[in-house]
């Protein structure tokens, strides 16, 4: 700041004011060039005013960079916040316990307890979700049930697709759980579900021990 008064001071007492600080703004004006008079007197005058006018290009155009970068990082810092997507879910039993199935057919899961819904990509009607944004995600579900000789288990469908699944049927206990943790790519619009097998059961209470969770790792 002291460097800039200095100059504006200099200039003002040797030279003529042939150009004007823009109180820092950025100035994409082309700088007319100075032309030196031929009496020797005004000669340092003049070359004065030819170095100032070169310090106040470049401090415009540094100016100029700068409020570049700004605008660069702020949509950066925009377009992170708005690809940010996580949810996190439950089925719902915390009215005293209940199991989901089993049905003659496949059907989804209905998480009905929403932990974390960012980026309101996953439906509690439903019980699917949404992609919002096409990139690397990473999905994970546990089943779990008390239902005996039936086991549990269900598998995870992309666009009604089964992409992976998860079971387990132990005939020595009554208690059967499993855990399936995936990473994929998806596409915007793809739609993702948890979905129980024909036969199989799912049962939960307030404890939450079925649950459905996802986010995304990096768009692409």
């Amino acid at each position: 700041m002291r460097a800039v008064v200095l100059l504006g001071l200099l200039h003002g007492a040797f030279c003529q004011n042939v150009f004007s600080w823009d109180n820092g703004a950025s100035d994409t004006r082309q700088v007319q060039p100075i032309e030196c008079l031929p009496d020797p007197t005004s000669c340092g005058c003049c070359l004065m005013q030819k170095k100032l006018q070169r310090m106040e290009w470049l401090f415009n155009k540094t100016v100029e960079e700068i409020s570049k970068n700004l605008t660069n990082s702020k949509m950066a810092l925009n377009d992170m916040r708005a690809s940010r997507s996580a949810f996190s879910v439950a089925l719902d039993r915390a009215d005293g316990g209940g199991c989901f199935g089993p049905f003659p057919d496949d059907r989804p899961v209905p998480y009905r307890h929403v932990f974390l819904n960012l980026g309101a990509g996953y439906s509690a009607a439903t019980g699917g979700f949404t992609v919002p944004r096409s990139g690397v995600y990473s999905l994970a579900a546990t089943v779990y049930s008390a239902y005996g000789a039936l086991g549990t288990g269900a598998y995870l469908a992309v666009n009604g697709l089964a992409a992976s699944a998860l079971r387990e049927r132990e005939s020595r206990d009554r208690e059967d759980s499993a855990t399936l943790v995936v990473s994929v790519k998806l596409k915007a619009g793809d739609r993702v579900a948890v979905v129980l097998p024909k036969g199989f059961v799912v049962c939960d209470d307030s404890s939450h021990l079925n649950t459905f969770t996802g986010f995304l790792l990096y768009p692409c």
